[in-house]
């Protein structure tokens, strides 16, 4: 029954989840695994831990204004709707490269917005905040912090924050640590799921990528949560 167990969660992941990974998964369904007992698991159905090299992707373009550091790497609000991130990424489909802008609330990492596009400029980033808004609402007294990337620096983006009441803030250059937790939500999406020679369609990219982000929010279980997903650990600040 366990090792049955262990190849679902281990398939469900798509390879990804490793020892500590699986018994956490266990743990939250109160089955009373450790680690050991889980990789032991694991090496009698010949399963291992898919992770493949991440990629890193800078965006080009013509900087506006520069907001400052207001977060400061403090990645650690103490509720919903303080701190809001946002961060695009690169993903092949189609043999052409598509941008990913995504929003994810800081408090639990929760990912709220994300969008698609060829182009990697104002309107992608606007989008992703617009769902992020839909989603969420507004809130006094929110921040939004990303890189200096000329989608965020741009005029349109900063007028979309101000209409929203939002304050910005921003990494300083070549920081990539200053935005760490899009950074590692990125780094998940491609380690444990994109498939390693891309998409063939948008289609098939937008149904994968919401695949991926219910199961980050709902599913996927997180150390920085102790090991409760962006919603659980939502629903219990609540």
């Amino acid at each position: 029954m366990l090792r049955a167990k262990v190849v679902q969660l281990h398939a469900e992941s798509r390879g990804s989840a490793g020892a500590r990974m699986i018994s956490q998964y266990l743990k939250a369904q109160q089955l009373k695994v450790g680690r050991y007992l889980a990789g032991r698991l694991m090496a009698e159905a010949n399963l291992t831990s898919r992770q493949r090299r991440r990629h890193q992707y800078r965006s080009r373009g013509v900087e506006a204004f520069v907001a400052k550091n207001v977060l400061e790497r403090n990645f650690q609000p103490t509720a919903t709707n303080q701190v809001w991130c946002g961060d695009v990424t690169s993903l092949m489909i189609g043999k052409r490269w598509y941008h990913l802008a995504v929003v994810i609330d800081l408090f639990a990492r929760r990912v709220i917005g994300w969008a698609f596009s060829l182009i990697n400029d104002a309107h992608l980033v606007s989008k992703a905040l617009g769902m992020a808004v839909e989603v969420r609402g507004k809130y006094a007294g929110l921040m939004f912090h990303s890189d200096q990337g000329c989608q965020y620096t741009s005029q349109r983006f900063q007028s979309e924050l101000l209409e929203h009441g939002i304050t910005q803030s921003m990494s300083r250059r070549g920081q990539c640590w200053d935005n760490a937790p899009t950074e590692r939500l990125f780094g998940t999406l491609k380690s444990e799921w994109v498939p390693a020679k891309g998409y063939a369609t948008i289609e098939e990219a937008r149904q994968d990528m919401t695949s991926f982000f219910l199961r980050y929010n709902q599913i996927r279980l997180h150390s920085y949560n102790n090991y409760l997903s962006p919603i659980a650990m939502e629903q219990l600040a609540a």
